[in-house]
């Protein structure tokens, strides 16, 4: 049995462990070996065939330190493998090792630096105090919805006034980014509906009251995600000149308009007007348990602590960007001239990113220690089930299920979704949020 190494472990700042490695005489020297046969049936000299030079000739012809670095190469990942696995450490990337002794006939010693996971000090959930607030469906709302779903039978007409909330406005449009006129952007005789959620803000709050034929601007900043990588985050001015104006004219909701909007469901309009606030009521509930749960984990999350290691947060950009590549191949552009287009270097994109990849980051771990603390970490068998509920909601995922099953990446995705649930449930139920 060969002999064991010897490690010794000691906890360092930053969410990272220290560890120096005596490797025993015998791997040492019998890696030697295993390196000096491999590079002798590769060496290539003069006057010998190849393979058959001998070895202390080829040993003297690459050098000491050539030989050594082979040794570093294929002696290292196999001793750090074993003293980790000793040491039970899972770290979250390569450990960044030093050689402090080498040779033969001696034992080596390395030292090595482990980035792992870091300690979460988490918050008493029975001691948090999150905000909730209700929502109550009003008949404001009521009318809202019901105007909505009459919008399709709406008669279009055209008139000669001003332009109002609710018109249909046929406009010319012209974006400028400094002084620059965008062609791309540019459009003529354009119909747009002055309701908000159709059109932009910004143009909303300048259009209504303007006459034919009157030029009205309005400053926009464009997202960063915009599709004309020349107005992506880019301050622009809108000019808008109205051009005509239709009106739209819902029809009356009475008893037949009813029975038709509800595919013969509904005979009155009372019946139908009390399905769709029961419509709204479901929706509320809906929104009110995705605010519970944001605001309970927002309350642990606040009240914990945890130190990011800088590593998770580079690896976590570095995913973020090469799917960010990925979307903009899709779309023609490389991110080199993506980042020309925003007006930013590599550099600072990544400094940009940091504070939001830390702030997810703190929230996964968070989270991840509240579900070990109470064991809501699922089987193989929970996650098989869940998957199956799943499909009976998704007809697209159906007919997907035994490939999903098989797939070890799909069912860690289910995992993942399932853990979720499992500690949003459990801290609306500790901090007595559920309803």
């Amino acid at each position: 049995m060969p002999a064991a190494l010897s490690v010794v472990t000691e906890q360092l700042p930053k969410s990272q462990v220290g560890m120096t490695i005596e490797v025993p005489t015998e791997l040492v020297d019998a890696t030697y070996e295993r390196v000096l046969n491999r590079l002798v049936s590769r060496a290539r000299i003069e006057g010998f065939r190849p393979g058959r030079a001998p070895r202390a000739l080829v040993e003297a012809r690459l050098g000491p330190a050539v030989v050594r670095e082979e040794v570093v190469e294929a002696m290292v990942p196999e001793v750090m493998r074993q003293a980790l696995e000793e040491k039970s450490i899972d770290p979250i990337d390569n450990p960044d090792v030093e050689i402090l002794e080498l040779e033969r006939g001696r034992p080596a010693r390395l030292k090595a630096t482990i980035s792992v996971m870091p300690e979460v000090t988490l918050a008493d959930v029975t001691t948090l105090h999150p905000d909730f607030h209700g929502h109550d469906v009003t008949e404001e709302m009521l009318e809202r919805r019901l105007e909505d779903v009459r919008q399709p039978m709406a008669e279009i007409t055209p008139v000669e006034r001003e332009a109002r909330l609710g018109d249909i406005a046929i406009i010319d449009v012209e974006v400028a980014v400094d002084g620059e006129v965008i062609e791309s952007e540019t459009q003529k005789a354009m119909e747009a509906e002055l309701r908000e959620g159709v059109l932009l803000p910004e143009l909303l709050a300048v259009l209504p009251g303007t006459f034919v034929d009157e030029t009205r601007e309005a400053k926009v900043t464009f997202p960063e995600t915009y599709s004309d990588q020349k107005l992506a985050g880019k301050n622009a001015t809108i000019r808008v000149t109205l051009r005509g104006v239709k009106e739209k004219i819902l029809p009356p909701l009475d008893d037949a308009l009813a029975k038709i909007l509800s595919s013969g469901a509904h005979d009155t309009v009372e019946s139908y007007r009390e399905s769709v606030r029961q419509e709204l009521e479901e929706s509320v509930r809906a929104m009110e348990k995705l605010e519970r749960e944001q605001e309970v984990v927002r309350a642990l999350v606040e009240a914990s602590s945890v130190e990011v290691p800088q590593t998770l947060v580079d690896r976590e950009l570095t995913s973020q960007l090469e799917s960010m590549e990925r979307t903009l191949n899709r779309q023609g552009l490389k991110l080199g001239r993506y980042l020309e287009y925003v007006g930013k270097t590599l550099d600072q994109w990544m400094a940009e990113q940091r504070p939001d990849a830390e702030a997810r980051l703190k929230v996964d771990l968070v989270l991840a220690e509240f579900a070990k603390r109470e064991n809501l970490e699922p089987s193989d068998e929970d996650v098989i089930k869940y998957l199956d509920e799943q499909a009976t909601q998704d007809e697209e995922l159906k007919g997907q299920v035994a490939e999903l099953k098989k797939s070890p990446s799909a069912r860690r995705y289910f995992a993942s979704r399932l853990r979720r649930a499992r500690v949003l449930e459990r801290l609306l139920e500790i901090s007595g949020a559920r309803t």
